[in-house]
């Protein structure tokens, strides 16, 4: 007999995730009821996943179940926000009962190294597609925002990046494979969400943005809030070697306009650094500065040989790329 809608609710959501006290009620009626806390903002984020478009054909389900929930919990961090709570939509060619189970185990994983509890969805039949829903919760004095940031403050990034970017070109044959390609596949299929360096952020940092369309085109979104401008030294990036091979050739394009890093760029002021880097040290998170915000509009690149250029690319785009 042919598994039904409501089966594949039963089996693989209703108990995919620990439960936490504020879920009132959860999976299995027509709405959850859910009880923030008294005095946080609620932080709500949602992405979708589309084949083809946002992920190779064939690509590993745990990965991709992994992955829709560490891109939204990539948005909380950006926020400074405690994650909470999710909502899960996808659509599905059919009801392939093993593909299910192994992306709801990579979904679940990472739920509950967060503590998420999944408390509704949908599931419908079509062209494969996943929508995920985040809530968190984050005190509105100290969440983090892209419009805070003024002249003179300086610009960090956390991890590396460029490695995801690189991967999707070596996927699709478009660069040339080596060694490094594990480590570059799993930064594109299983990103690690900052969260924690997020906590550490609010009340801190003056802006702050999640790198998901590259780097220079999401520093745009900062500068464009903030009505600053921006000088980035691109010797000071963070750069896995594979990457910083492709930067010495003169292939800035996965470091600058890659995509799918999912790590932090924020600005703080000056006055605020040494504390921050003293906290980051002892809680285990890897920031660099990267350059400024001027006060003057654009985005100046300062190439590693010391020359300057206004030509910046352009990042991911749906309607544009």
């Amino acid at each position: 007999m042919p598994i039904s809608e409501f089966d594949l609710i039963r089996q693989y959501f209703a108990d995919a995730t620990a439960s936490r006290h504020d879920v009132l009620l959860g999976i299995g009626d027509d709405c959850a009821l859910l009880q923030p806390p008294a005095g946080a903002a609620l932080a709500v984020s949602m992405d979708t996943l589309v084949e083809g478009r946002h992920f190779l054909p064939g690509s590993d389900p745990e990965s991709l179940g992994h992955k829709a929930l560490a891109v939204n919990l990539s948005d909380l961090a950006a926020m400074g926000a405690d994650p909470a709570w999710a909502t899960l939509a996808l659509t599905l060619p059919g009801a392939d009962t093993a593909w299910l189970g192994a992306f709801m185990r990579g979904f679940a994983a990472l739920a509950a190294e967060y503590g998420v509890q999944l408390v509704g969805g949908d599931t419908t039949r079509g062209p494969l597609s996943i929508t995920v829903q985040v809530h968190g919760f984050v005190d509105p004095d100290s969440a983090l925002k892209r419009g805070g940031g003024k002249a003179g403050d300086l610009l960090f990034l956390s991890g590396s990046i460029g490695d995801a970017g690189l991967a999707l070109l070596r996927a699709q044959g478009a660069a040339p494979s080596d060694a490094e390609d594990g480590h570059l596949r799993e930064r594109l299929d299983r990103p690690i969400p900052r969260v924690t360096l997020g906590r550490l952020l609010a009340g801190r940092a003056s802006a702050a943005i999640d790198v998901s369309d590259g780097l220079i085109a999401d520093l745009e979104h900062v500068c464009t809030a903030s009505v600053t401008g921006a000088r980035v030294n691109l010797s000071s990036l963070p750069l896995s070697p594979a990457v910083a091979t492709e930067c010495a050739r003169g292939n800035w394009q996965p470091a600058l306009s890659g995509g799918d890093d999912y790590e932090l760029l924020f600005s703080i002021s000056p006055e605020r650094v040494e504390s921050l880097l003293s906290i980051c040290l002892e809680a285990g998170q890897q920031i660099k500065e990267i350059g400024c915000l001027v006060a003057d509009s654009g985005i100046v690149l300062v190439y590693p040989d010391g020359r300057p250029s206004e030509e910046i690319p352009h990042g991911f785009d749906h309607f544009r790329t």
